[in-house]
């Protein structure tokens, strides 16, 4: 049996290795404390005994100059601080990835459905992908075909896809540009509910705008007040006239 393979385990950073102490190899050095004061041109040993009088490392931090620039530091955590910044570099650096989906005019229905779930996997995992007609022979004589199905699948992938780039003719190819939409990547069910939650909460505040404009409405049931005080008037008229 052959032996699995091991993931590879992800790169670190890369940084420049510096010299230092003995790596050295230029003979005298300008050394630089560590808040930054010049010292001065000095040998490289006696620049190396300096940094070790101090519990410190001689580092070359700039090779070019003649002589070099050697400053006193602590070289585990310069390296550590080195690392830290060529990572968040890295992870601050857009990564486009395209991938590419090829289809025929006369594509078949089974065939049509793989692609599109294709492009659905590749739009799913936040890539751009180029679809691209393959015209033959007499087919470059319809474009329209081509142009038509490369509608039908972004109308058919519009949830989690966006044309970036129309359907453009490139000798006998079409090509088409699709890019993820934000909905890209997230299940249908976390998709539904965050379009209930929106809707709920849009239509709880219009009713609070509804109340809130509104103003309470007195009750008429009985009549307008300015006609509840003859009513009992008129009511009380035959009986002061029946005791009379």
């Amino acid at each position: 049996m052959r032996p699995r393979r091991r993931a590879p385990e992800p790169a670190r950073p890369v940084v420049q290795q510096a010299r230092i102490n003995d790596g050295i190899r230029a003979s005298q050095v300008r050394l630089v404390d560590e808040d930054g004061s010049q010292i001065g041109i000095k040998t490289t040993k006696d620049a190396i005994d300096y940094a070790f009088s101090k519990n410190l490392d001689l580092v070359e931090v700039a090779a070019q100059a003649d002589p070099p620039v050697a400053r006193v530091m602590d070289y585990g955590k310069y390296r550590y601080e080195q690392e830290q910044k060529a990572k968040l570099a890295r992870k601050h650096q857009i990564q486009i990835n395209i991938k590419e989906i090829k289809l025929r005019p006369k594509i078949g229905i089974h065939d049509y459905n793989t692609k599109k779930g294709h492009v659905e996997r590749f739009l799913n995992q936040r890539a751009k992908v180029k679809v691209t007609i393959m015209f033959r022979g007499r087919e470059q004589y319809h474009p329209e075909r081509g142009r038509d199905l490369l509608m039908r699948l972004a109308e058919d992938v519009k949830e989690i896809g966006q044309v970036e780039s129309p359907p453009l003719q490139d000798g006998r190819n079409m090509v088409m540009v699709l890019g993820p939409t934000k909905n890209a990547g997230v299940a249908k069910d976390d998709a539904k509910d965050e379009d209930t939650q929106r809707s709920e909460e849009a239509v709880q505040a219009e009713l609070d705008g509804q109340g809130a404009a509104a103003p309470a409405s007195p009750d008429y049931a009985a009549g307008p007040p300015g006609e509840e005080q003859p009513r009992e008037a008129e009511a009380g008229a035959p009986e002061r006239a029946g005791r009379a």
